[in-house]
């Protein structure tokens, strides 16, 4: 079947070609900051014009991600945290990439199945092909309006000349080399006789994001696609309630046992023998942060598997998950009380308060899950992907290298004690720490050597183009160059 191409889609690729521009100047040139705001910002302009008519499915769970795609973007321009720059850079597309899929699916597709992956990978799939396809009919279009012998003649020219190129860069470059006055001649001609990889580099992305945006976009617009909801007599798969009590007791009989050491540790006051505090948060933390995880994977896996159970083994398998919870909830009380021991003793870094954050997190899902074994009609996967996305976007925003500061200067502030050089190894926030404790605490040993050199290095972290303008960046350059040290 032929491609129809209309008139608003000749407009739309113009568009498209304009955003494609946006994301060139945003991601290629310079460190990215306020320009992935400005890039979200550009995308949705056109993507909510182009189906300013389509009717939206999940518009509840799209505005979330929505939200959460503009707050992320906007934390490139307010926070310059390197583990986060690297993880946005794939998370918001995928973000964008789901959001898009989301709100143009059916009205009865449920999303938090395993077919709605597949789904989306095939609008994708189907996007590049889309590009593919216009591409063609946008040359078969001129080859039919043009002198068949004029068109050859012309796709022969263009294909010698894209042979050329690389030989012709080549020969220049080393004619050039060899002789001064031709280097002169070379350089009074127009830059039509230069090779610069970088545009043509630049050129071809701003084509692929063009095309990607189009194509992608195109196919959700107008390639409908069915979804078959199969209707059969399968049984669903189910864990033989037997076997799976005898699991959940022996991991109970167990950890009521953990928990019953734990509680002589954290309520008694006793330690073994030869162990500081400090030594015993250190000991077995991650270990008991990982058990905590399996409880939770064998926890989910269990309460939809076995809903069938009936009777009393169904209120059995229900109190043993119980069990398994609260002791789950232990495990991380006891994971963040060595935590904050281990916090006290060494002080504060960006891992530390990340993995604290994390447990929180963990808290909040077994609270849930708790309640879910009892209220069968709650959705796992609903809570556990919207809470997912809540917390990876509240920590974008909260700066933890601002926590790691005013948690180190209260330390120090208490003990005397304070790694300055960890501070500085942290992103702007830190230098913007390091400012302040030596504007209240000028004598600490290396504090003022250390503060000249970032100084005499500040040129590294201005921003000197509009893509990289950043707030926490700017604002450490500006306090750096007014420090009288």
């Amino acid at each position: 079947m032929e491609m129809k191409i209309e008139k608003r889609d000749w407009v739309f690729l113009l568009l498209c070609l304009v955003v494609g521009v946006v994301a060139e100047e945003a991601f290629l040139w310079d460190q990215i900051g306020i320009s992935y705001f400005v890039f979200i910002t550009a995308f949705y302009a056109i993507f909510y014009w182009r189906f300013r008519s389509f009717s939206f499915s999940h518009q509840r769970l799209g505005y979330l991600v929505l939200i959460s795609i503009w707050l992320l973007a906007l934390s490139y321009y307010l926070y310059d945290i390197p583990m986060f720059y690297a993880l946005n850079i794939l998370a918001i597309p995928a973000l964008v990439i789901f959001h898009l899929v989301l709100i143009t699916s059916p009205k009865k597709m449920e999303w938090n199945k395993l077919s709605f992956l597949f789904y989306a990978l095939l609008r994708l799939g189907n996007g590049i092909l889309y590009s593919f396809r216009f591409v063609a009919r946008i040359t078969g279009i001129l080859k039919k309006s043009s002198n068949p012998k004029q068109y050859d003649v012309w796709k022969k020219v263009l294909i010698g000349i894209a042979i050329s190129v690389p030989i012709l860069f080549v020969v220049l470059n080393l004619l050039a080399s060899a002789d001064t006055q031709f280097e002169r001649l070379l350089s009074n001609f127009p830059n039509l006789l230069s090779f610069n990889p970088e545009t043509v580099f630049r050129f071809v992305a701003i084509l692929i994001y063009t095309f990607g945006f189009f194509g992608f976009l195109q196919v959700l617009l107008h390639k409908k696609i069915q979804v078959v909801q199969k209707e059969g007599t399968s049984t669903p798969l189910a864990l033989d309630g037997i076997i799976t009590l005898t699991v959940l007791l022996l991991l109970d009989l167990v950890y009521v046992l953990f928990v019953a050491v734990q509680f002589k540790y954290f309520f008694s006051g006793t330690l073994e023998s030869g162990y500081t505090y400090a030594q015993y948060a250190r000991r077995g933390f991650f270990e008991l942060l990982f058990v905590t995880l399996i409880n939770l994977t064998v926890t989910t896996v269990v309460i939809p598997f076995t809903k069938n159970a009936l009777g009393g083994l169904k209120k059995t398998i229900q109190l043993a998950l119980t069990v398994l919870v609260l002791s789950s909830g232990v495990l991380l009380v006891s994971a963040f009380m060595r935590m904050a021991m281990y916090e006290d003793a060494y002080g504060f870094t960006f891992t530390r308060v990340l993995v604290t954050s994390f447990m929180i997190f963990l808290m909040v899902i077994f609270a849930y899950t708790l309640v879910k074994i009892w209220l069968e009609r709650l959705s796992l996967f609903h809570f556990y992907f919207m809470a997912s996305i809540i917390f990876y976007t509240g920590i974008n925003l909260v700066n933890f290298d601002q926590i790691v500061v005013d948690r180190n200067i209260a330390r120090f502030e208490t003990t005397g004690k304070i790694d300055i050089h960890y501070l500085n190894r942290l992103s702007s926030t830190g230098v913007l720490g390091l400012i302040d404790l030596y504007e209240k605490n000028p004598d600490i040993p290396g504090l003022e050597e250390l503060l000249k050199q970032r100084k005499a290095d500040r040129e590294y972290i201005k921003s000197d183009t509009w893509q990289s303008h950043n707030l926490t960046r700017d604002k450490a350059y500006k306090k750096l160059g007014q420090l009288d040290l």
